[in-house]
């Protein structure tokens, strides 16, 4: 039987930016195997796999696969299914735009989406990040780490930013890079790779600068992940809440609400942008929400 599928582009306002989805709708039929081969043909960071919720109270149970492995959570995956569904749900428009809360249930649990449905534009959809334990850790000395993306040491590290790792659903290490200049020589060499990152099971590296393209951006960043076959991420939404742990331990952010604008993808031609929202309680880090634009650019069936 034929399956439906839509590509999506999320955290962009515009067609052909963002981070590129894959969503296979009414799903329930496939193998673990078959998702993996699927994804493995759309050959995008993610594709997602919308199934018949297992629990009350769920929109839809979605899967996420990488090309090469399955996730537990990921953050564009989880907007742009949220978004989709929204739209093939929505009802007339009232002034143009209408809202929709999606809960999904995805591997790592319950996630709910709002999302903002509006008339010829990209829809704006938005989540608090699953509640995981995770932990820091500080990284090997910059002569290591420095080496493993091709930089020099003294391009690695700013103010009191030191590269991190941070443990919990997805491992990512966090490395400050100088400015915009190191970060465009920015490249994964693969043997100091495996030992930096690889063998302390990393699942992204996500580099960050305070120097930005968009004025309105706090931070500037790359995201890199190999090892899961994405050799470089235009927008990863995960990786962006895992960074709100990272900006709270050296920036030691006052309680209250905190937003930053985090551009991303731009040496790859597809610009992000990722809207970072953090509640800092009694020094601890709360709350952490994701938002962004997602929208449609294409459909069509699974023949296969």
């Amino acid at each position: 039987m034929a399956l439906n599928y839509y590509i999506l582009d999320v955290f962009t306002e515009r067609p052909f930016g963002g981070n590129p989805l894959a969503v296979v709708t009414e799903a329930d039929s496939l193998s673990s195997a078959d998702m993996q081969a699927i994804a493995r043909e759309f050959n995008l960071s993610e594709t997602v796999f919308v199934l018949t919720p297992t629990s009350a109270g769920h929109t839809a149970r979605i899967r996420i696969f990488t090309p090469s492995r399955e996730l537990a959570f990921a953050g564009h995956p989880t907007l742009g299914a949220a978004v989709l569904l929204a739209e093939l749900r929505s009802q007339p428009q009232l002034n143009g735009e209408s809202d929709a809360i999606i809960a999904l249930e995805e591997e790592i649990g319950s996630v709910r989406v709002g999302v903002r449905l509006r008339t010829q534009a990209a829809a704006f959809g938005e989540f608090d990040a699953p509640k995981a334990t995770a932990t820091l850790e500080r990284l090997p000395e910059p002569e290591e780490v420095s080496a493993a993306v091709g930089l020099i040491p003294i391009e690695v590290g700013f103010e009191n930013h030191k590269p991190t790792l941070l443990r919990g659903a997805n491992n990512f290490a966090f490395v400050p890079v100088a400015n915009l200049e190191a970060m465009a020589k920015v490249k994964v060499a693969p043997q100091r790779w495996a030992d930096v990152f690889s063998s302390r099971d990393v699942h992204g590296v996500f580099l960050y600068t305070r120097q930005s393209v968009r004025v309105q951006s706090a931070f500037h960043v790359r995201m890199f992940a190999p090892d899961l076959g994405v050799p470089e991420d235009p927008a990863t939404g995960s990786a962006a809440a895992g960074f709100a742990h990272v900006i709270n331990e050296f920036d030691e952010l006052p309680d209250g609400t905190h937003k930053r604008a985090i551009e991303q993808g731009i040496e790859m031609g597809r610009p992000s942008a990722i809207a970072l929202t953090m509640t800092i309680g009694r020094g601890k880090l709360e709350t952490v929400r994701i938002g962004g634009h997602a929208i449609r650019v294409a459909e069509g069936k699974l023949l296969a």
